[in-house]
């Protein structure tokens, strides 16, 4: 009876393979179309400091709230770009941001 459960585990880390490799791919987008202005990783300072650190953004929206947003493009006040992203990469966006979220 306690082999079922050894049976199981390759199901059960696969979704939890996969999402690290999403979290990895919004992490890899953030830092070549982000970084230039925000702080995209969990200590670093951003290099505009009109630009909120990601990891901080939690605080002021919701990161799911943000999907719609990303998709239809994203404009602020500030000097920031207008970015549109494709369906496929706001997803793994959301969840690097979600898993650098200061708390």
């Amino acid at each position: 009876m306690r082999a079922l459960p050894l049976l199981l585990l390759p199901f059960l880390a696969t979704p939890l393979l996969a999402n690290e490799a999403q979290i990895a791919k919004g992490q890899a987008f953030a830092e070549a179309n982000c970084a230039r202005c925000h702080a995209v990783g969990t200590t670093d300072h951003s290099p505009n400091p009109r630009s909120i650190p990601f990891r901080f953004v939690g605080r002021l929206y919701p990161i799911d709230y943000l999907a719609e947003a990303l998709a239809e493009g994203i404009a602020v006040s500030h000097e920031m770009p207008e970015f549109v992203l494709e369906a496929d990469q706001v997803e793994p966006l959301l969840l690097y941001l979600d898993s650098i979220q200061v708390r």
